[in-house]
């Protein structure tokens, strides 16, 4: 099983750009909507601006898979990703709003919600993600964790790593900062809306009822054919 992550050495970042712009047209995401950013602050380390690039932190527990009341969102077992599948998203933004890095848009064409999955189409061909193989400096770095030729291990676990957390909703992230990063405080604590979450807790006891009622308009309605052919069976034998 895979473990993809992105490795991001933010001090490398010229704010050029270039992997806003390959996701969009990678991914076909509306204008004025984004499935990653770069972010931009003052710092105390770095003179003048330091910028941040992001995406979805595809967290290894995710708030907003938690969130989605249909099971439209999950977490790919094979490789890690967080998914939407828009044949099930109904639109209701819960995952939107359970998001603590606001990685998550509704798409206002489609009318489902929307995020980074390290474009899959490039993967099934053996490629990076848009995002990485167009940046210049090499700021963004994707591969699989457990694969050692990938490097990552090594540069996870050399200590000189930063995963930004919420202050009180840690969702293990799977994208890592190498070294100083700047702003460190932009995560949010977040959930779903309390009608979502209530809807939900509500959703799987109904569901329940729904195929018992089901099951036994099935049984009914098969006792009633057996009953039908009976009679006209006995009809004709007399």
């Amino acid at each position: 099983m895979a473990k993809y992550v992105m490795v991001i050495d933010a001090a490398k970042c010229t704010n050029c750009k270039a992997c806003l712009m390959a996701c969009q047209q990678e991914n076909r995401v509306p204008y004025h909507s984004f499935r990653n950013w770069i972010k931009e602050g003052a710092d105390d380390v770095f003179p003048g601006r330091h910028f941040q690039p992001g995406n979805c932190m595809q967290c290894d527990t995710p708030v907003c898979v938690e969130a989605c009341p249909t099971g439209a969102t999950g977490k790919s077992p094979k490789d890690g990703v967080v998914y939407v599948n828009t044949g099930l998203c109904i639109g209701c933004g819960a995952c939107v709003a359970a998001c603590p890095y606001g990685a998550r848009f509704r798409n206002p064409v489609l009318g489902v919600a929307e995020k980074c999955d390290y474009c899959p189409r490039l993967r099934s061909q053996g490629l990076a993600p848009a995002c990485v193989s167009v940046c210049p400096t090499r700021t963004r770095r994707f591969g699989d964790l457990e694969d050692p030729a990938s490097g990552l291990k090594a540069l996870v676990d050399g200590g000189n790593v930063i995963r930004l957390r919420a202050p009180a909703t840690d969702t293990s992230p799977s994208v890592y900062y190498l070294g100083h990063t700047a702003p460190l405080n932009w995560p949010r604590d977040a959930r779903a809306p309390l009608p979502i979450g209530l809807w939900k807790v509500c959703l799987t006891p109904l569901a329940r009822i729904a195929g018992v009622l089901a099951l036994l308009g099935v049984a009914w309605a098969s006792a009633r054919q057996a009953a039908a052919r009976g009679a006209d069976g006995g009809g004709q034998g007399g």
